[in-house]
């Protein structure tokens, strides 16, 4: 999906015009891959602009650096205050944000420890990754035969621009073969996530989602989602899947900051059922949720303006 370019993006401290946020070509991460980023929305409200969740990526954008060993030269409180000053920036109603913290120039070769950090957030506007219909239409998945990484390969927890080379596969693979979106398994045969959402598979009336140690992302979406769904008196639950769990899925549905909650209509060419009534009870409270209008969850909007 083409990017359509705002006024400003923020870099190290500042905003820059669009045109003059730039890099060098030996930028140490564009070889290596050691960067850490987060995806946000932010959302029309009745207050203006407001950011779903900001803290809570931002934290998670910390905690991905810590893991990789880099130290952002930035507090959080400092990148949610600049965050915001970006979207307000845009004058957009609501956008996509992109902040991503990177090895600059001025070092090469493998060792990171004389790198210098750089951090960069960008705004656009962007529509449901999957489809503005997902919801009702629902998405083909299939099962990828790209394996989702062992964490003691890549570490999963960390949102790290390279473990996302495993994911780009899995999605061109997905899409060249006539599907919407991959499901990876983990190294032990169990499901792990999609390229770049959580997963919910219900079974005998119960939402399950995978674990953590299967090597998902710890999902903020998924957290609002589990949240959500136990309000409305679904029992939800955090437990293994394998492949067949899925082919006989109750309902079925995928979440994510880019994807928001999309239905899943078919795994490996198996029908599900789409969208289902759990499911579309989660989207509904969803959707009015992160644009300010339910108040059991209005904390989880944080105002740009």
């Amino acid at each position: 999906m083409p990017i359509q370019a705002t006024s400003k993006i923020w870099m190290n401290g500042e905003l820059v015009d669009w045109d003059k946020a730039q890099i060098h070509v030996l930028t140490h991460t564009l070889h290596y891959g050691t960067g850490v980023f987060e995806g946000i929305r932010a959302y029309a409200t009745e207050q203006g602009p407001a950011v779903f969740r900001l803290t809570e990526h931002i934290e998670r954008l910390a905690r991905s650096a810590h893991i990789m060993g880099m130290e952002i030269p930035y507090s959080v409180d400092e990148l949610v205050a600049a965050t915001k000053a970006t979207v307000a920036s845009t004058g957009l109603p609501g956008c996509y944000v992109r902040p991503i913290a990177y090895y600059g120039y001025g070092e090469m070769g493998l060792n990171t420890l004389p790198c210098k950090v750089d951090v960069a957030i960008a705004c656009w506007p962007w529509g449901a990754y999957l489809g503005d219909d997902a919801v009702e239409k629902g998405v083909r998945m299939k099962i990828s035969s790209w394996t989702r990484h062992d964490h003691n390969t890549m570490p999963p927890a960390a949102k790290t621009v390279g473990n996302y080379v495993n994911s780009s596969l899995a999605k061109v693979e997905a899409l060249k073969a006539g599907y919407d979106e991959a499901i990876m398994l983990a190294p032990n045969g169990l499901i792990a996530e999609c390229t770049g959402e959580n997963i919910f598979a219900v079974r005998n009336g119960i939402i399950i989602t995978p674990p953590l140690s299967a090597g998902a992302l710890e999902g903020i979406t998924q957290s609002s989602v589990m949240t959500i769904a136990r309000d409305l008196g679904f029992d939800v639950r955090v437990d293994n899947l394998a492949r067949s769990d899925l082919y006989i899925a109750e309902e079925m549905f995928v979440c994510g900051t880019a994807a928001e909650i999309s239905s899943v209509n078919s795994v490996d060419d198996r029908r599900v059922p789409c969208p289902g009534p759990m499911t579309r009870a989660i989207a509904e409270v969803y959707a009015r949720a992160v644009r300010g209008q339910e108040d059991a969850y209005k904390d989880w909007c944080e105002l740009a303006g």
